[in-house]
């Protein structure tokens, strides 16, 4: 059932990926994706796991392994647009460079397939595809495998009902603090605001349900396909059931919790009354927002489990600064588990690990003042029948950026 999904996911873009072929993949670098124009120049940072700019650990390091992946960096995507008709009558439009071209509807996917088969209870499923024969099977090396299995776990998380209470601690401060900093939000001018390490694009979706123009950023290719094939490809709510702990043979309560489905979406992305002008915009944070058009163009950045994502974290916290309109707010969660830390012997790999003390410092140092600040207990990607659920004591702050006449007046 997770193959079929996946395989769906991956057929679902035009052109489809050919899965009929086994490719020649090194165990020091990801898939040359050929079809989309975008080469890969990943790394294993190092043995079963590496790192994405919008994810965290999921299974090394405790529970969690990282879902990391290095890329060249892709096109800015094209605005994601609705109005109120479109939101019920068809599939958000979402394009990247990297996952291009219009997707494909449900029917011409099942064309390719056949033979039904059934589930555990005998009830009929969605058809099995050729290419799930064991004897077309591609040799996939096992730091990708982890990958996948992380963005399945980031699916529950993110779009299923089971990972409302972690959306809840994390998402949920952010989108009141939101909705608080800026209560007149009109639509013919509304704030608008940017959120790095978008990830499966929840997050970004719900503040622009709140009124903004929202834009998500994200540098993993494995997120940009899997959150272009929920928001794009959707056609209702609990469309997918997946089968997220199958993989996980340690701390099971029962065999039932570790065999249980998950049905995903738990909203269906079109229906969900988004804002005119969201937007998924692929590629590295440094360097898509280092362009002149970005300073000062944003009201708001919010950073949920991103900015220890970092190879220079003061480079973040400069960049962010510097696209803040004077007076716009950063609002952030979450802790300070550096992905590129402890990576001796590889010299392309700088990692600078700064305590929060610093960190807080450094903001300050780039025109930031504080106004609200509190540590929130959450989880990640963590499975709630487990026996062993790590827990992060993350930081949670809301900064605004002071004007240039206030910063003027206090120097020397």
């Amino acid at each position: 059932m997770n193959s079929y999904f996946i395989f769906a996911m991956l057929q679902a873009f035009d052109p489809p990926l050919d899965m009929s072929q086994d490719m020649d993949i090194c165990e020091d670098s990801h898939v040359s994706h050929t079809h989309y124009d975008n080469q890969s120049d990943g790394r294993n940072v190092c043995s079963g796991h590496s790192t994405s700019s919008s994810g965290r650990m999921c299974c090394s390091k405790g529970d969690h392994a990282d879902c990391n992946e290095q890329s060249k960096v892709v096109e800015t995507a094209k605005e994601m647009t609705t109005n109120e008709e479109e939101e019920t009558e068809g599939p958000i439009e979402y394009k990247t460079a990297s996952c291009p071209g219009k997707l494909e509807n449900r029917e011409e996917t099942n064309q390719s397939c056949s033979n039904d088969f059934t589930d555990s209870n005998g009830n009929a499923s969605s058809p099995a595809c050729d290419w799930l024969d064991p004897s077309i099977q591609l040799n996939v090396p096992l730091a990708d495998v982890d990958k996948v299995r992380c963005i399945i776990r980031n699916i529950v998380r993110d779009w299923a009902a089971e990972g409302k209470t972690e959306r809840d601690q994390c998402y949920k401060p952010i989108l009141e603090e939101l909705d608080a900093l800026f209560p007149n939000r009109s639509k013919e001018s509304p704030p608008a605001c940017l959120v790095p390490g978008a990830g499966l694009g929840r997050l970004a979706l719900e503040i622009s349900h709140l009124g903004f123009i929202s834009q998500g950023n994200e540098f993993s290719y494995y997120m940009m396909i899997c959150s272009s094939f929920i928001l794009n490809h959707t056609e209702t709510a609990g469309e997918w059931n997946i089968y997220p702990w199958i993989h996980s043979n340690c701390n099971s309560l029962s065999d039932s919790d570790q065999l249980r489905p998950v049905s995903i979406p738990d909203i269906h992305p079109a229906s969900a009354g988004i804002t005119e002008g969201f937007s998924m915009c692929g590629g590295d944070f440094v360097e898509v927002y280092s362009d002149p058009s970005q300073v000062g163009a944003w009201d708001a950045v919010v950073t949920c489990f991103f900015i220890d994502t970092a190879h220079n974290i003061v480079e973040y916290i400069e960049i962010i600064s510097r696209i803040l309109k004077d007076g716009g707010v950063w609002i952030n969660l979450g802790p300070l588990l550096y992905h590129f830390a402890d990576l001796y012997g590889q010299e392309d790999e700088m990692s600078i690990e700064l305590s929060l003390e610093d960190v807080k410092r450094v903001a300050l140092h780039y025109g930031f003042e504080f106004e609200k600040e509190k540590t929130i207990e959450t989880t990640y990607t963590t499975n709630p029948r487990s026996m062993m659920q790590n827990r992060y004591f993350t930081a949670f702050w809301t900064m605004r950026k002071k004007s240039v006449t206030i910063v003027e007046q206090a120097a020397p």
